[in-house]
């Protein structure tokens, strides 16, 4: 008979909650009942890249957001990331609802437009694709506190994502994983 110390049992946990939890963002429901959603999952030697990059954008940034330091911290105690992102055009442009909360008159000029780089997404973004994105952030992270699983949805981690090329979407919001006796992404400084 084979001992499977806890080390080895969480990491698998870990690893396999993070898959289930990017099936649970793949069968959230979504707007118009298009599914533009992209996820991926980092583990190991790719999480201190991650790290590196959102320290370095403390320095990028137009205003003092040291947050993105402390979020590198909570990385690094990270076992696992998610990344969840999503497209920042509109869906069924041959179809289109044009309701203008992205700041264009119609469905069509978002479309035509080129995307605008901001310091940390490429907008504007299509409000379908910014609900979806909610609504797959609160699948995963259900599925997460359902498993146990420690975890804290941020944006630093997504920015970070983002400048690295690490999903191909414009908007990107991260989600570390954790199993330790307490959770180590809150009581931050």
């Amino acid at each position: 008979m084979a001992v499977r110390k806890s080390e080895e049992i969480e990491k698998e946990a870990l690893e396999t909650g993070a898959s289930m939890m990017a099936l649970a963002v793949r069968t959230a429901p979504k707007t118009r009942g298009i599914d533009l959603i992209k996820t991926a999952v980092l583990t190991g030697a790719d999480l201190e890249p991650l790290a590196r990059a959102m320290e370095k954008k403390v320095g990028e940034k137009s205003t003092d957001l040291p947050i993105f330091g402390r979020d590198a911290d909570s990385v690094r105690k990270a076992a696992v990331v998610l990344l969840i992102g999503v497209p920042r055009g509109p869906k069924r442009i041959e179809l289109p609802f044009n309701c203008g909360a992205c700041g264009y008159k119609n469905c069509a000029s978002l479309a035509a437009a080129d995307g605008r780089e901001g310091e940390d997404f490429t907008g504007p973004v299509c409000v379908f694709q910014a609900i979806d994105l909610g609504i797959a952030l609160g699948s995963a992270v259900k599925l997460a506190a359902d498993l146990g699983i420690d975890n804290r949805i941020m944006y630093t981690v997504g920015a970070a994502a983002k400048k690295l090329h690490l999903l191909d979407a414009d908007l990107i919001i991260g989600i570390p994983l954790s199993v330790t006796g307490k959770n180590p992404f809150f009581d931050r400084p």
